[in-house]
């Protein structure tokens, strides 16, 4: 039991450390805007469901919702300060439009979160039933956000080009996937398995996708504003 609690452990803090790179991917997005001093065609939504998810996984792994799951907060809870600080700079450097866009979308989370945590903790009263409400939130929430990285691998098969797919962003997020499932194996907990299963799944899709077309693709080509457009899917939102 200690050997396996040992190996949960480490694996989980090796899952942090990926995890937090993939927190890290939005930086460079982030140095232009501030250097731009405009958010350009650069899109918030990425960021704003990022909150959100981190926000529900942090919830999650609290003692009084799924016990023994500290890691999971610790890197929900790194993500959610960081993806507040993303946030913040796009509000900003925002037009006035989209920094409506972008309070009205917080004031809904917010919103949304503080009544799921009421009804949580006043309705339910077993941890076990409430890792099995937010467990299965978590996990439409994360299904939900794998349409940024499928809108990427359509647009490989379409161009026959994995220009606008980083290669150590894809390898990344498929490590990323495959350590939470290790993780979510060696103490079974369906609730990260399932979200991080499909991580992985996509992660292997994606490197399958990048050495089919890695020798079609024409590197000199330059379109600036798919790159735009294309940027914002670096975020991964399959993490735990």
């Amino acid at each position: 039991m200690t050997d396996a609690h040992t190996a949960r452990t480490i694996v989980g803090i090796i899952g942090n450390v990926i995890s937090f790179g993939l927190f890290c991917s939005p930086i460079p997005t982030m140095i232009k805007i501030w250097k731009m001093k405009s958010v350009s065609e650069f899109k918030p939504d990425p960021y704003l469901a990022t909150v959100l998810n981190c926000m529900m996984w942090s919830f999650y792994g609290l003692p009084f919702v799924h016990p023994d799951s500290l890691l999971v907060v610790t890197i929900n809870g790194t993500g959610l300060f960081m993806e507040l600080v993303y946030v913040t700079i796009f509000f900003i450097f925002a037009t006035s439009a989209i920094r409506r866009k972008i309070t009205i979308a917080m004031v809904v989370e917010m919103i949304f979160m503080a009544v799921v945590i009421f009804c949580t903790l006043y309705f339910l009263h077993t941890t076990k039933q409430r890792s099995m409400l937010i467990g299965i939130m978590c996990i439409v929430f994360n299904v939900i956000m794998y349409a940024s990285p499928l809108t990427v691998m359509r647009l490989v098969i379409k161009t026959k080009s994995v220009k606008y797919m980083p290669f150590f962003l894809s390898l990344a997020s498929f490590m990323n996937g495959v350590v939470w499932v290790i993780y979510a194996c060696l103490k079974f907990d369906p609730y990260i398995l399932i979200p991080n299963g499909l991580g992985s799944l996509s992660g292997l899709v994606q490197l399958i996708l990048y050495a089919t077309y890695y020798k079609t693709t024409n590197w000199n080509d330059e379109d600036g504003d798919k790159e735009k457009r294309f940027t914002n899917a670096e975020i991964q939102l399959d993490r735990a």
